[in-house]
């Protein structure tokens, strides 16, 4: 009997000694009813360009569906608008004060925190397509798989183009280019729903960005279907385009309402397709741009200004009803560093310390502190290529509260605006001795929001040497 005992006990002993040393399964970081994200970015899409946020030279029933079941941040700035710098604050959280992506093409630190990354490691699938615009290789370089496409696993993506007609990218690990097709809004969005259909009867939830180069010039490049829904004739403009803009601002709006009239529509091709393949409901979509666009406004063309026209985007976040957030319109300042925290809080994912922006989940739940959001800052580091010195382009600071826009240039008080009374910033209030007391409130909490953000509002070539950027003649980082 004791050697009996003593063979068992043996055995017993080997038994929970390799269930000790054995492998351990490792334990999935997502809930399995975590929500997916899909983020969907334009390019140059201003705030006012759509039917529900009331331009009546176009008809957007697609955005218009997305926003009436969204909560719209209907104050939304792109903190320094253009192209680079909104995508750099989308990935990081962070200021381009604070990651250096203040200039178009350059490249984003691949040791950084970003968006890709976190959901990763949290265990989704991640994927990106469209144009990136964050490598600083080249526009029709390949980015390698890596840290150069910081977290994104799929990968369907372009630096940038903007010939939608013979849009170039990369698939996945293969270097060698294609194109999209006929135009590439539409092969995009079709990529989309394929990346989207094959995860969904997936183990793990999915994060893409779907980042459309529309409505960007060249604005007579959409399909004929669209070009023709626009007469350059019956295009109302904006009361701040001046004579002698008229008739190239109509040309020029003709073209771009074309371009959101087929985004719009693919919009609503998404919408049907995460309805009928039952994801809609588990669903978290954004939708935004990475800046707006002056179509003559002020005499001014392009981005980067503090008009706006050009810092005002569309900010929509359709959350699912399992999350008690109730959809309509939202009055905070949401920035472009503040999209990621608030998905992270969304997504019950843990902000990284290196994450500047702030979270809106709280918020949108009618939760914390309501004041969140009343002020925010736009920026202008180094003025560069579309809006350089020669063309009048300048170093700027401004804060942008829900009434009133205060900007300084390098040598003080430069712009300042009562958007309730004047909501085409007609009239520049600064140093008007009826506004005295609000333009000094307005100056001080701009320089008390500088001096938090860390920021010197020093001369443009002064960030330029920090970061070791080579410019041209005109101020700009040259690209292939």
């Amino acid at each position: 009997m004791k050697t009996a005992f003593k063979i068992i006990l043996a055995s017993l002993s080997l038994i929970v000694l390799h269930s000790c040393n054995a492998p351990k399964k490792k334990p999935s970081t997502v809930n399995a009813k975590a929500p997916n994200v899909l983020i969907i970015v334009t390019d140059e899409l201003r705030a006012q360009a759509t039917s529900y946020a009331g331009d009546e030279n176009i008809k957007t029933p697609n955005l218009d569906r997305l926003a009436s079941m969204s909560v719209n941040f209907k104050n939304a700035v792109s903190g320094m608008p253009v192209c680079t710098p909104f995508r750099g604050s989308l990935m990081t959280g962070q200021r381009p004060i604070t990651n250096g992506m203040f200039m178009n093409d350059v490249q984003l630190d691949t040791t950084a925190v970003t968006m890709g990354n976190i959901y990763a490691k949290a265990g989704y699938d991640t994927g990106y397509i469209g144009k990136w615009h964050m490598d600083g290789h080249g526009r029709t370089k390949f980015i390698p798989p890596g840290s150069r496409r910081q977290g994104f696993q799929f990968w369907q993506a372009n630096e940038c183009t903007h010939n939608y007609n013979r849009s170039v990218y990369y698939d996945n690990n293969d270097p060698t280019p294609r194109t999209w097709g006929d135009y590439d809004t539409f092969a995009q969005t079709d990529a989309a729903i394929a990346y989207m259909d094959s995860k969904k009867n997936g183990v793990n939830p999915f994060l893409l960005v779907l980042a459309w180069g529309t409505p960007h010039s060249p604005y007579n490049t959409a399909p004929e279907k669209y070009k023709k829904m626009f007469n350059p004739n019956d295009i109302k403009l904006r009361p701040n385009v001046p004579k002698g803009k008229e008739e190239a601002a109509k040309e020029e709006l003709a073209g771009y309402y074309a371009h959101i009239a087929a985004l719009d529509e693919m919009m609503g091709k998404l919408l049907d397709n995460l309805k009928a393949s039952n994801q809609l409901d588990n669903t978290i979509i954004v939708f935004t741009s990475d800046h707006g666009n002056m179509s003559g406004s002020h005499r001014q063309s392009y981005k980067q200004q503090p008009y706006a026209e050009s810092v005002k985007v569309p900010m929509l976040f359709y959350v699912p009803k399992g999350f008690g957030i109730k959809a309509g319109d939202r009055s905070a300042m949401l920035n472009s560093e503040d999209i990621l925290p608030t998905l992270l809080g969304l997504c019950n994912i843990s902000i990284p310390k290196s994450v500047e922006g702030i979270n809106y989940t709280a918020y949108m739940q009618g939760k914390g502190n309501l004041k969140v959001g009343e002020e925010t800052i736009i920026t202008c580091v180094q003025p560069f290529g579309q809006w350089n010195r020669k063309k009048g382009g300048k170093e700027y600071r401004g804060l942008v509260t829900e009434r009133y826009t205060y900007v300084k240039d390098l040598n003080g008080p430069w712009l300042f605006f009562d958007n309730e009374k004047d909501p085409y910033q007609l009239k520049n209030l600064v140093n008007n001795p009826n506004y005295k007391m609000i333009q000094d409130d307005l100056e001080k909490r701009l320089l008390k929001r500088l001096q938090d953000n860390k920021d010197e509002f020093l001369p443009g070539m002064e960030y330029v040497k920090k970061w070791g950027y080579t410019l041209d003649d005109s101020g700009t980082v040259p690209f292939k």
